[in-house]
């Protein structure tokens, strides 16, 4: 029985782990500056954009490019800013997936 329990911890952990590793991916190209998992800062939380059905390529269009007027309820029309190059096309499906995910 211990093992089982030591084993689905273990199995949690690895999966997990992504999740930490995207995150840590998001705060390093200056995402949390303006956005949260849970809760809106200046623009909406994560899981909105996930709950509103949002489109993988749209969504990272607007990473890269930067944005205006999709969230403008919730922004008071606070313009997102384009993270290419800055941040690698790589990384920003990534970071799409990351947000759509959950």
């Amino acid at each position: 029985m211990k093992s089982i329990i030591t084993a689905a911890v273990l199995a949690s952990a690895l999966v997990a782990a992504p999740a930490m590793a995207d995150l840590d991916l998001a705060k390093k190209s200056g995402c949390l500056a303006c956005h949260s998992v849970d809760k809106k800062v200046v623009g909406p939380a994560w899981k909105d954009v996930a709950a509103s059905g949002a489109d993988r390529a749209r969504l990272i269009t607007t990473i890269t490019k930067g944005g205006k007027g999709n969230w403008t309820a919730v922004t008071g029309g606070v313009p997102m800013p384009p993270y290419s190059p800055r941040v690698s096309d790589a990384n920003i499906e990534i970071l799409a997936d990351f947000i759509l995910g959950l």
